[in-house]
C-alpha cells in the first residue's frame, strides 16, 4: 500500500491524507487500465460505498498535481488516470479506446528536445501512439478486415 507523506507536495501547500484520497490511489496503483475518473468511482465504491463521483475526481486532480499519478489527456476521449507515474508511453486503440503501457517506447519529453524553442519555454509535450489492441486486431483478423 503506497501511504502518502507530508514531503509528498514539493513546494506546494500540504495537503493532509484522506482515507478517501488513500483509497483511490491504492485502487489505481492496483489497475493497469488506465481507467476514466467514472470508471474507478465505481471501483472505490466497493470499498467506499459513500463517496462521490466529484469526490473522485477532485482527488484524482490533486494526486495528479502532487505527481502520485498521470493524467493521461488523449485526443477525442475523456482524461484517463495512470497509477504509475514514471515516464512512460501509451497508447489507444482505435476501436475500443483501450489504453495500455508501452514500456519499451519510453518516451520522456522533458528530455528530447530543447527548453527552449521558438521563444516559448518548453515543459514537455504528447505523442499518442495508436492502433489496434489485441483483441480489437484478433476480432479483425477473424473477420479479415483491419
Amino acid at each position: 500500500m503506497a501511504v502518502l507523506r507530508k514531503d509528498a507536495i514539493a513546494g506546494a501547500k500540504f495537503q493532509r491524507n484522506t482515507r478517501q484520497r488513500q483509497v483511490i490511489l491504492d485502487e489505481l496503483r492496483g489497475l493497469t487500465s488506465h481507467p476514466t475518473a467514472a470508471d474507478l468511482y465505481k471501483i472505490v465504491r466497493q470499498r467506499l460505498p459513500r463517496i462521490s463521483l466529484g469526490t473522485v475526481y477532485r482527488n484524482l486532480e490533486l494526486l495528479a498535481q502532487m505527481n502520485l499519478v498521470r493524467k493521461l489527456k488523449i485526443s477525442g476521449s475523456e482524461a484517463r488516470y495512470d497509477g504509475n507515474p514514471t515516464p512512460h508511453s501509451h497508447v489507444r486503440c482505435i476501436r475500443c479506446d483501450r489504453v495500455g503501457d508501452l514500456e519499451e517506447v519510453a518516451y520522456d519529453p522533458g528530455r528530447s528536445f530543447p527548453r527552449e524553442m521558438g521563444g516559448y519555454t518548453v515543459f514537455g509535450c504528447l505523442v499518442e501512439f495508436f492502433g489496434l489492441c489485441p483483441a480489437c486486431r484478433k476480432k479483425s483478423e477473424r473477420k479479415g478486415t483491419r
